[in-house]
Formats: structure tokens, sequence, C-alpha cells
């Protein structure tokens, strides 16, 4: 595990967590070398999480996975190989030293709902469930609750005594609607307590959108209505998604927030990008209380 060094040549690292891990399938029979083994690379949120709560985002490197979704595709409803899709699902699962196993996925349907982990399935080959919901949160060692991503922004919480977890998926639909709000809510913790940290997502500079977006938000609260450009084009916006985070969640009482460095959009070489290429695959967030906490 180590940090990408700044001579790495990839400009968009230069101020973010990035962390390598190395990982050789069971498989190969042999000792971890760099010529056998995958180097899976995560985003390690930077945010005042206790250290019993874990965390991380996948990028787009790393995996098994031809284009166009090269290369670490979680999406298993995309038309990629569903073989890579599991063993990208394997090697993501060992890089962060969780098993397959422990994590749960709900079926994101853009929207609002919440489940909680205790209440999912073990996790079913490739992630596949039918149980929709777009927030997960838990109360539980080990169990890790996992969102799926494209442009729409992962955002993670935890209870600074690391007694709850969750991850939501926030798109304009969810976060308009009201996804942060009814995560923490199921999270059962004093508000002042929650720390957030909002993940990868289609930056200020990218997302386009159009007046319904836009009234969207400003229904909820007048005050997002300044963090709407205007383009040259009638009707067409350039919205900050994490600008209208912050002020729902500091709406609630949630100061703690840190993240909203990224851009889905603009930094290729990194993520998947649903609006930048349609045909393309999924990363996906991840937070879980450590199954060690007990012994920390």
């Amino acid at each position: 595990m180590f940090a990408i060094p700044a001579e790495a040549g990839i400009h968009a690292l230069s101020n973010i967590n990035v962390l390598l891990l190395t990982w050789a399938p069971a498989s190969a029979g042999v000792a971890i070398n760099s010529a056998l083994s995958f180097m899976v690379q995560l985003v390690q949120p930077d945010w005042s999480a206790p250290p019993t709560v874990k965390a991380a985002v996948t990028t787009r490197r790393g995996g098994v996975s031809l284009a166009p979704y090269d290369e670490l595709n979680l999406g298993y409803a995309t038309k990629d190989d569903r073989s890579s899709v599991a063993e990208n699902e394997t090697l993501v699962a060992a890089a962060m030293g969780v098993q397959v196993e422990a994590i749960r996925w709900v079926y994101q349907v853009h929207g609002v709902d919440v489940r909680h982990a205790e209440s999912l399935p073990v996790n079913a080959p490739l992630g596949a469930t039918t149980i929709t919901g777009d927030a997960i949160v838990s109360h539980t060692l080990g169990l890790v609750c996992g969102i799926k991503i494209a442009d729409c922004m992962p955002v993670l919480f935890a209870a600074r005594d690391g007694s709850a977890v969750g991850a939501a998926h926030a798109g304009w639909r969810g976060l308009s609607g009201g996804v942060l709000e009814n995560t923490v809510t199921e999270m059962g913790t004093d508000l002042s307590e929650i720390v957030a940290w909002m993940g990868p997502c289609i930056g200020p500079k990218a997302f386009e959108v159009g007046e319904d977006v836009r009234d969207a938000f400003i229904k909820h609260d007048t005050r997002a209505a300044a963090h709407f450009s205007p383009r040259s084009t009638p009707g067409k916006f350039l919205c900050d998604m994490y600008a209208i985070a912050r002020l729902r969640l500091a709406a609630m009482g949630i100061h703690a927030v840190a993240g909203g460095d990224y851009c889905t959009f603009d930094q290729p070489e990194l993520f998947f990008s649903h609006r930048r290429s349609p045909l393309t695959g999924r990363m996906a967030a991840f937070v879980w209380i450590d199954a060690d906490r007990d012994a920390a």
C-alpha cells in the first residue's frame, strides 16, 4: 500500500489521496510481484471518521475488464463479460481486506429509500439483488455498505463514535428528493455527531442541466439557486452538486463534511462517466465498521 508519487504523470492526482493495492489471484500459485499482480487503485477518503470506520471508492484502474469497461468495472448490469465483473469484485474485496460475502448491495433506482445492511441478503454473485434502494446504513461490525456510481455522487457517513455508517447514492433526483436526509435519519445518530465525505461525481464545470433540475432543488431551498450557473443556451445551467450537498447537510446540522475534489467527467484516466460515454463501467463506494474494532 503506497501513495502515488508526484512524478507519476497523472496531474489529477496531485491533491487527492489515492492508494495502490497489489493483489495476485490465488490461481497464480506464486508470490505477488509486479508482473503477475493487479494494481487495484482505490480512493481513500480524507475525512474525520474514527479509525474504526473504513471506507474506499474504486477507480477504473486495476481490474481485468476490456474496453470500453476497462479496467475495474463493477457494473454487473453493463454488457461487460460477467466473469470479468466477478473477478473485479473479488479484486476489490481483497484490496480492502474484506470478504466478498460481507458486501451488501441494493438495486439502485435514483430514489430516496434506505435499507439496513442487516436486512439485506449475503452478497450474491456480481452483487445481483432485486431489493431496490439508494442508500444503505449499518450498525454491525464487518458488514460493508456498497453503492455503485458513474457520475452520481456517493456520500459516505459515519458516527463519530463508530457505532453507525451509511452510504448514499445521490444523483440529482435522489439529492433533491432527500436521500441524504433519509440516510442520516436511519443511522439513528445525533446529527451533530455525524461526519460525511462526498466522493467522486460529475463536477460543477461539466454537469449541464435544464430548468427542471434547477427547479427541483430551489423548490426545497431557494439558496440552491446560487449553485446553478447559466449557460449561453437558454434554459441550461451548470450544476454544482457538491455545493448543494453541503448546503443540505448544513441545514441538518452536519458541518464536518469533506471531499468534493473530483470530476468523473473530466478525469477519464481515473473514473468511468456515463455522461461522457454511455457505454461505460461502474465504480463503487464502500463504508463499514471494522470487524476488528473491539481490538483497536
